[in-house]
């Protein structure tokens, strides 16, 4: 490369860019702040190792983690990236127990929805059987009205609500 199209760490480091600079595709001169972090935290020497060590097809991302574990480093020394990773995991944890919470409250919710249509289920047997009751005995079916054809039915009500069993009184 000419002196006019230098990558980025060969400016930094003020030498020529020669055509197999292992860094020139990685740190472009059009952005000279992502070499200098990641000089200032690893080195030139290492970086360049580092790269050199792996496949072609590998080393853009890898670039791309030193730049930001540079970067990240370079924001807040003591912690780096680590803080990153350390609120990214309470923020799954706040997730997780306001997805549990939620799970929860549907589940209540269903639960009292379920209940409610039972009761619902339940009145309306009850009327039902309240106007069943109004035409005959609940206790007494069509089909056995019809074996007793002879029989006044406010007797058979009569005699079934009695307090009296064969002579024995209840």
């Amino acid at each position: 490369m000419s002196n006019s199209t230098r990558c980025a760490a060969c400016k930094s480091l003020r030498r020529r860019c020669s055509k197999d600079c292992v860094l020139a595709p990685y740190f472009p001169p059009t952005n000279p702040q992502r070499f200098a972090c990641v000089h200032k935290i690893f080195g030139a020497s290492n970086t360049t190792k580092m790269l050199e060590q792996l496949p072609l097809h590998l080393r853009a991302a890898a670039a791309d983690c030193m730049s930001l574990e540079a970067s990240s480093r370079v924001e807040d020394p003591v912690y780096g990236s680590v803080r990153i990773i350390s609120q990214l995991q309470e923020q799954i944890i706040e997730a997780q127990s306001e997805l549990v919470k939620t799970e929860r409250e549907i589940a209540f919710h269903n639960a009292q929805q379920q209940l409610q249509q039972q009761q619902m289920q339940q009145l309306q047997m009850i009327h039902a059987i309240a106007q069943e009751g109004e035409d005959q005995p609940s206790w007494l079916s069509s089909s056995q009205q019809d074996l007793f054809p002879n029989v006044n039915q406010q007797q058979l009500e009569d005699y079934n609500y009695s307090n009296t069993f064969c002579g024995f009184e209840f």
